[in-house]
């Protein structure tokens, strides 16, 4: 009889990839609110950069794969935020391409995506159900969600009027209890005092452990190395660096000593 127990020094399947970047490129223009014109966009993309145009990103290629720890380093202005959007699918390349295999749930700015006019009960109804939970799941997550988030007393106020630390709190509160398998967080968590600080490490923790796979964009070296088991160093809107966390953490230390 065929034994078909796998033995534990066999080598286990590989994790498939969720994330695959080839040859990402994005543009702005320079103290402009908009990337380029309507018309720019109808006739294509194109690699010549115009008067005033410069390149946030280019030539960016890895592949993440299920349950990695990712975080992302640089100085300010060096494209990891512009990375993490073009991840979340709210920003759209010039040159390249970026598939993701599921949702994602993102906090990378300080409303979280929320509608300022709408209140904050409205709100997590509405990023709940735009991420494919339904009425009943939605019933059944909501006290804790605001309860995670200490929002008892402005579950009617308008998000726009809450202060900066508790649209900080509900976003990160929806976002975490979405079924998304990759989370994007970028460094507006520094915002929150740090009690709620230790609630979000613990439930990122949880996430982690569950098999979620994790962008952090934070300057805090203790965050990288606690939470990221890989690290992408980009400079200069390149990709300089894809390497284990400590040698990202390091490399980034020595080009950028204090």
């Amino acid at each position: 009889m065929t034994d078909s127990t796998i033995s534990p020094s066999a080598p286990r399947p590989a994790a498939e990839t969720i994330i695959s970047a080839q040859g990402l490129g994005v543009r702005f223009r320079r103290n402009r609110g908009s990337r380029r014109s309507f018309k720019d966009l109808l006739a294509g993309r194109s690699r010549r950069t115009r008067p005033g145009e410069f390149w946030a990103l280019r030539e960016i290629s890895f592949e993440v794969r299920r349950g990695e720890a990712i975080g992302v380093v640089g100085r300010n202005g060096q494209g990891k935020s512009t990375l993490l959007k073009l991840v979340a699918g709210v920003l759209f390349p010039d040159e390249g391409s970026v598939r993701v295999r599921g949702g994602v749930a993102p906090l990378i700015e300080l409303t979280g995506g929320f509608v300022g006019d709408l209140t904050v009960r409205d709100n997590v109804n509405l990023t709940a159900g735009l991420h494919g939970l339904n009425r009943r799941e939605i019933a059944q997550r909501f006290d804790s969600i605001i309860e995670f988030a200490g929002a008892e007393d402005v579950i009617d106020t308008p998000f726009k009027h809450l202060s900066s630390g508790m649209k900080v709190r509900v976003a990160f509160s929806v976002v975490s209890q979405l079924e998304e398998p990759v989370l994007l967080v970028d460094e507006v968590l520094a915002v929150g005092d740090r009690a709620f600080r230790s609630k979000c490490y613990k439930r990122i923790e949880e996430l982690l452990a569950e098999g979620k796979t994790l962008f952090l964009v934070s300057h805090k070296e203790g965050d990288l190395r606690r939470f990221c088991t890989r690290g992408l160093y980009l400079d200069g809107g390149r990709l300089v660096l894809d390497a284990p966390i400590g040698e990202v953490v390091d490399r980034y230390n020595a080009d950028h000593p204090v």
